[in-house]
């Protein structure tokens, strides 16, 4: 890692915070994320980019979620953390803040997206929050240089990353057309795993998130509902503390072929 960027906050001080930059030739570069079809030439990071042999899922969702899902988000954050599965999330209000700080609640090591620069966090409210994910061995990842600042034609691009480094995606709660189902697109297509919460159901906000489910998607209410689908034995993550090697399946299947291709329509894409 080189460099002497800094993730400033006022009244808080200064954070020094090397950043790095990891080529798809690099053996830094999240293998995952290279196999995807449009994987970014350089991924640039701040922190600790994640174990490559260890598990990791993304949680993603509205930013104005209801309450349900804001619980569920923190607490499926907290159990994934537990298990020692890296929470993949894109820094945004709502689901995805609280998805990151339930993983930190509960220990574990989380990822932030963005679509600015990494010295352009955004939104400013949660400037604080990526400097805890950097002090607890978390990372921020983007594909945009310094300087860059957010724009709005960022995050739907900004999505494929975070499924793309994740072994499996689960939306926690998403509207008729939020850009959570970007993300569940990027999901089928890579042939990654995707999963919606239970609490996305029965909300008046949560139109996108079952029409996933109308569509096929599982439907889970605990993270240990996602190991199980990844056949990983439950109890021996436990054991040994959440270190466990975790298997892809690349069995995506007709449907998510056909759902993504749905998705795209939906969303005008």
């Amino acid at each position: 890692m080189s460099g002497t960027d800094k993730i400033t906050e006022p009244g808080e001080g200064k954070i020094p915070a090397g950043m790095g930059r990891a080529e798809r030739d690099s053996p830094l570069y999240p293998p995952l994320l290279g196999e995807i079809y449009d994987p970014p030439a350089v991924l640039y990071y701040r922190g600790r980019l994640p174990n490559p042999e260890l598990p990791a899922v993304a949680l993603v969702g509205t930013r104005r979620p209801s309450a349900a899902a804001s619980l569920q988000a923190l607490k499926l954050g907290r159990e994934f953390a537990f298990r020692g599965i890296t929470v993949i999330s894109g820094l945004a209000l709502g689901i995805d803040a609280l998805a990151h700080r339930g993983c930190l609640e509960g220990g574990g090591h989380t990822v932030a997206v963005l679509g600015s620069g990494l010295d352009e966090v955004y939104p400013v409210s949660n400037r604080i929050l990526a400097r805890r994910i950097l002090e607890t061995g978390g990372a921020l990842v983007s594909e945009y240089e310094n300087g860059v600042k957010p724009r709005k034609w960022h995050y739907p691009q900004r999505n494929r990353i975070i499924s793309g480094m994740a072994r499996g995606t689960v939306i926690v709660e998403a509207p008729a057309f939020s850009g959570a189902l970007h993300t569940a697109r990027f999901a089928l297509e890579q042939g990654r795993d995707l999963f919606v919460a239970s609490s996305g159901l029965a909300s008046p906000l949560g139109a996108g998130t079952k029409k996933l489910a109308d569509d096929g998607c599982r439907v889970v209410s605990r993270a240990v509902e996602v190991l199980e689908e990844w056949g990983i034995d439950v109890s021996a993550v436990e054991k040994n503390g959440g270190s466990r090697v975790f298997l892809r399946n690349e069995n995506a299947g007709d449907w998510a072929v056909s759902l993504a291709g749905s998705l795209r329509e939906e969303l005008g894409l």
